[in-house]
């Protein structure tokens, strides 16, 4: 699964399910800020089934839903998308509007800091 991509309704059902961790039908509807029929959140997940982002098994009479491509790895693809179409494949320029967002608090930039500093000392930079 090298390029994973989602339509923004999955992705919300997605990012439920990560932070869940497993969920059925119902308890994605609740979670959803937008409200939709059940029948539209069942859609959204049998299609991310199909694709095989996720897997179901059976809870009583309701399917409990979990994803089978972590989050990580859904978030490489697309940052790697919006690197090769905003900043012309350019990493640093990626990095620098990342830094340069006035909402990050500075624990967040030092620990951006620290990992650049571990990969650094990593050898393959």
């Amino acid at each position: 699964m090298d390029d994973i991509q989602f339509t923004p309704r999955e992705l919300d059902v997605m990012s439920i399910l990560w932070r869940l961790g497993s969920a059925t039908v119902a308890d994605v509807k609740e979670q959803l800020e937008e409200p939709l029929a059940y029948t539209s959140v069942l859609s959204a997940l049998q299609t991310l089934e199909e694709k095989g982002f996720v897997q179901h098994e059976a809870e009583g009479r309701a399917y409990r839903y979990r994803p089978t491509v972590a989050a990580e790895v859904a978030g490489g693809s697309a940052i790697a998308r919006i690197r090769e179409a905003i900043f012309a494949g350019s990493a640093s320029r990626l990095f620098a509007q990342l830094v340069r967002d006035e909402q990050l608090p500075r624990a967040e930039l030092e620990r951006m800091r620290r990992l650049l500093d571990q990969r650094l000392q990593e050898g393959d930079a």
